[in-house]
């Protein structure tokens, strides 16, 4: 069971600009890209930064998910806070890169966990 990444979460309006911004701040180009049609939204990801653009409509249900966790075994993570007291909001669910869920931890943080799918 181990953590691969952290990722803090940036909410805005319009990726193109964003990433524009954080790829010349952060002197790096953009890692990953790609639409979620279903949801209104497009994430990004710069560095250990996700942003995740669409409206204020379509980001109103991701707001509250303060960071994403990209972990090895989503099912083992999922046990691990299941029996210390963890709410399994969403998922497991397939996503574009693989498998996530969100959890609201029992101090009320809420985070999502991504298992990326393995390439073969």
């Amino acid at each position: 069971m181990n953590f691969l990444q952290r990722n803090p979460r940036l909410y805005v309006a319009d990726l193109n600009p964003a990433l524009e911004f954080y790829e010349e701040l952060l002197e790096t180009p953009v890692a990953m890209r790609f639409e979620i049609p279903q949801t209104g939204v497009e994430l990004a990801q710069i560095s250990t930064i996700l942003l995740i653009a669409g409206s204020e409509e379509a980001l109103k249900p991701f707001r509250n998910t303060q960071a994403t966790f990209l972990v090895d075994s989503l099912d083992k993570f999922k046990t691990f806070l299941e029996e210390n007291g963890a709410e399994i909001i969403r998922g497991p669910s397939k996503v574009p890169t693989g498998r996530n869920m969100t959890v609201r931890h029992s101090d009320g943080s809420v985070i999502e966990y991504v298992e990326h799918s393995k390439i073969e």
